[in-house]
């Protein structure tokens, strides 16, 4: 004998019993709520990867801070010094450097990227911080049109040992001349990094930058806020990692209040559908609730056992709705972003906190369906009927 069968005969009354005996009613209600759950956190996950790929892209920052001099190459040296004298963290490089434009791609177009000049010494000292692991290829020589890039940015890309990464034809990566990939650096930063003396030699305009590094990288963001307190109303003007994070969370707040409208306003639809199918789902059981209240059962019994027929199938339904969305994005991920190293968090807090209230939502209309059921009632009434 089946063991979900003998648990129904021992327990023929249980709320498990009537789901598991009627799937056909079951399986209906829980897969909308299923396919409910998983819209919702499916188009949440997808939106939330534009603001999670900017962090993802720009997290070669959380290494250092910046420091240009807004355009007045003079106050350079002096800005770099004030940071050696005054910084509240032990430092441990403070490197020189230039940038040049370049792009990648995201899911929703191009964005704009640095090429970084380093010297050779520097170059390997914030390679090694940006968790480099092992380079494909070579370093840049001084001077020479090379540059190395990370394995995401070959990805993203599509460039090989030999590709040109900016050039003469290239509008919004340009060089003067075709600078190709000597290197690629396994790490999972971004980076893209060429000679320093190459764009002081062919960029312009010819301004030094700085980037300092904090000697433990808890610091870092001591440091990255201590430097933009110090130089505000100075020459100095600050990239850290946490100002990308504020103007990024800013960026998409007018998008995500959108969002919420639209998700409230899919939840409200949803929950009142499955309102409507659970009065026409308890509809159909008067019969049942009839007899069981004749032979002694309360109304306190029967609606507490409603109830919890309620909450299992909308439980399920949620569980299950969150299971299917983390493997459609698996796919999403492997099928449409790995390829070109978009950034996708199969397994997103902010979309799993998304479906928490449809639940709960759809629990409240079902108490209050099942309570006004119950409330006018007549047991005896409903035998009558079925008697006559």
């Amino acid at each position: 004998m089946p063991r979900t069968r003998a648990r129904a005969i021992l327990r023929p009354l249980a709320p498990s019993t009537y789901l598991l005996r009627n799937a056909g009613k079951t399986i209906p209600l829980t897969s909308v709520i299923m396919l409910a759950v998983m819209l919702v956190s499916s188009i949440i996950s997808m939106i939330d990867s534009i603001p999670y790929s900017i962090r993802v892209i720009y997290a070669y920052s959380k290494e250092m801070v910046g420091i240009t001099p807004r355009g007045d190459t003079s106050q350079t040296p002096k800005l770099l010094d004030d940071v050696r004298k005054h910084s509240p963290v032990p430092l441990d490089r403070i490197v020189t450097c230039r940038a040049s434009g370049s792009q990648v791609k995201s899911i929703v177009g191009k964005w704009p990227f640095i090429m970084l000049g380093l010297s050779q010494p520097d170059m390997q000292y914030y390679l090694k911080r940006q968790g480099m692991t092992a380079l494909v290829g070579r370093l840049p020589k001084p001077g020479a049109p090379e540059a190395v890039v990370s394995r995401p940015v070959a990805k993203n890309l599509n460039l090989k040992i030999g590709s040109a990464v900016q050039g003469p034809d290239m509008n919004e990566s340009y060089s003067p001349k075709w600078v190709k990939v000597v290197g690629i650096a396994e790490t999972d930063r971004w980076v893209m990094v060429n000679s320093l003396e190459y764009q002081r030699a062919y960029h312009y305009p010819p301004i030094d930058l700085g980037m300092a590094f904090a000697k433990n990288l808890q610091d870092q963001d001591k440091l990255d806020h201590w430097a933009d307190k110090y130089f505000k109303g100075q020459h100095g003007q600050i990239w850290a990692y946490f100002q990308i994070e504020k103007q990024t969370k800013e960026m998409f707040t007018v998008l995500f209040k959108i969002l919420n409208v639209v998700i409230a306003t899919l939840a409200l639809v949803i929950t009142f559908m499955m309102g409507m199918l659970m009065n026409i789902y308890q509809s159909q059981r008067l019969v049942e609730f009839g007899l069981l209240q004749a032979i002694g059962y309360t109304k306190r019994q029967l609606l507490k056992r409603v109830l919890l027929e309620a909450i299992a199938v909308i439980v399920m339904g949620w569980i299950l709705g969150n299971g299917m969305a983390y493997l459609l994005l698996v796919m999403a991920k492997k099928l449409l972003m790995d390829p070109s190293a978009f950034a996708l968090q199969v397994w997103d807090p902010l979309a799993f906190q998304y479906t928490i209230p449809i639940p709960f939502a759809i629990l409240i209309v079902a108490i209050g369906t099942v309570v006004l059921r119950f409330r006018r009632f007549d047991p005896v009434g409903v035998v009558e009927r079925r008697l006559v």
